[in-house]
């Protein structure tokens, strides 16, 4: 009898189909980090009003927001270093049968140079016309030097490992209400671009051994598969980890500081966007590539750097935004580690020219066309030297200390800092998937097929719905 399964002989009756689970349907990626953002900034709302403790300590509310966001970017930074490792060193062996994989690499640091040239160009170009050094009310009282600054030596300690792990310890002395010394903080820390550096050179290292690197390799392969499988559990934590960075901004810093600094940070905002909005189009199109596929497709990891404030915690996304745009998995996990450690359109750009400027003009100093073209050539060449250290601040004091103005500007632009860095790293993520394109559509390597395909915007389409399904059979 049609539609019965082990019935005997005779028998009329039929078994019922099991039924089907009905699995949950959640909402795009993009759409549960854009929930998580709007929820963010009203629970930071909230608990900027109901202000910190008697003590002057946070309040829970705060304190909860700031751990929740702390934790998620703490996970994805844990899990950063063997990615770039196991990924390097995969993407020299899948390249080894690649004739132009020196050319690659070549013309990934060209078109690095290029972007940044015409990000910095309109960094500058705004600084001239806004004149934000000149319509701020922020106190000279402000002006301090910061802790650490940048320096063209720090290429070096950047560049070369002090330990097979590329790892340090960064050690703080703690002190009591009294200012007495109670102990040493001591927090373990890595250099992602020694870690690239030392994936490198056993890679290739592995390629020259030949057949006997073979187990190597494999396992190495393995390691990466088991890293990014745990990496895209955490990412699945990005709309929670959202809601306790963007809330913890709002209520930590509020917007009060921007009152003193509106010029300044809508100069920086727009400088951002110009690059994004503009000169990205502009160079895309000038491939035969759609700007509106690009940013489909770009968008959760413009997204995920908006809200982590970290180049490096959003790397995984990066790479996979990239595949899924068609650039091969063979460049892209090269290209990708080495842009998030370079690669800082934002931080190491547009940010630093404007804020050169800005402390010049709030001194009352004048630049020549030599500071100007300084200025260009250390966002260019600069961000490899500061490649070993994190934040613009650290590319902002080598701007400074080279144009010889007075580090204690530094001071001036710390109230806002976080604010700006949300889109500075936006920016950052931006510019590495438009190189990682760019390259690939030149050197022929680009799937354009891919490219072209619509509905790129939903990152965990594929393997972390995957991953649910797995963990609900």
């Amino acid at each position: 009898m049609s539609g019965s399964t082990g019935s005997t002989p005779g028998s009329t009756s039929s078994v019922e189909p099991a039924p089907t689970k009905r699995r949950l349907h959640l909402p795009s990626f993009s759409l549960q980090i854009l929930l998580a953002l709007v929820l963010g900034l009203g629970l930071g709302y909230v608990a900027q009003l109901i202000g910190p403790t008697a003590s002057g300590d946070p309040n829970w509310l705060t304190t909860i927001l700031q751990t929740i966001g702390s934790t998620f970017v703490a996970l994805l930074k844990a899990l950063v270093p063997p990615l770039i490792f196991t990924a390097v060193v995969a993407s020299i062996a899948n390249l080894r049968g690649v004739a132009n994989g020196a050319r690659l690499a070549w013309q990934t640091l060209k078109w690095f140079a290029i972007t940044s040239a015409v990000s910095v160009s309109i960094g500058i170009g705004l600084g001239l016309v806004l004149q934000p050094g000149r319509h701020t009310s922020v106190a000279a009282d402000a002006a301090k030097a910061p802790a650490h600054s940048g320096s063209w030596l720090d290429f070096i300690s950047g560049i070369v490992p002090g330990n097979f792990l590329g790892l340090g310890v960064s050690s703080s002395t703690v002190t009591g209400a009294d200012g007495a010394v109670t102990g040493v903080d001591s927090t373990l820390s890595f250099k992602a671009l020694q870690i690239v550096v030392i994936a490198l050179v056993v890679g290739i290292a592995a390629i020259k051994v030949g057949d006997a690197a073979e187990p190597f390799l494999k396992v190495n392969a393995s390691l990466l598969a088991i890293v990014q499988k745990v990496l895209w559990w955490v990412i699945l934590l990005a709309p929670l980890g959202t809601l306790g960075l963007i809330g913890n901004a709002v209520a930590s810093y509020g917007w009060s500081s921007l009152a003193s600094l509106g010029v300044f940070a809508g100069a920086v905002y727009l400088g951002l966007a110009l690059v994004v909005g503009v000169f990205y189009p502009i160079l895309l199109r000038s491939q035969g590539l759609s700007p509106l596929r690009y940013y489909q497709g770009a968008w959760p990891a413009i997204q995920l750097g908006f809200v982590s404030r970290s180049s490096l915690g959003t790397m995984p996304v990066t790479q996979r935004v990239t595949e899924r745009l068609g650039v091969p998995r063979s460049y892209a996990s090269f290209a990708t580690p080495l842009a998030a450690t370079t690669k800082m359109d934002g931080c190491a750009s547009i940010y630093p020219a404007l804020a050169a400027i800005f402390v010049a003009q709030f001194f009352g100093l004048q630049l020549s066309l030599t500071d100007y073209l300084l200025i260009a050539f250390v966002s260019v060449i600069g961000s490899a030297a500061t490649a070993g250290l994190t934040g613009a601040i650290v590319m902002l004091t080598l701007t400074l200390s080279t144009l010889g103005l007075p580090l204690a500007g530094v001071g001036l632009l710390l109230a806002i800092d976080p604010i700006l860095d949300m889109g500075r790293t936006a920016t950052n993520v931006a510019g590495q998937v438009v190189v990682q394109l760019v390259v690939a559509k030149r050197e022929g390597i680009l799937d354009r097929d891919e490219y072209d395909r619509p509905h790129h915007g939903d990152v965990l389409a594929d393997e972390p719905q995957r991953e649910l399904a797995g963990a609900s059979a």
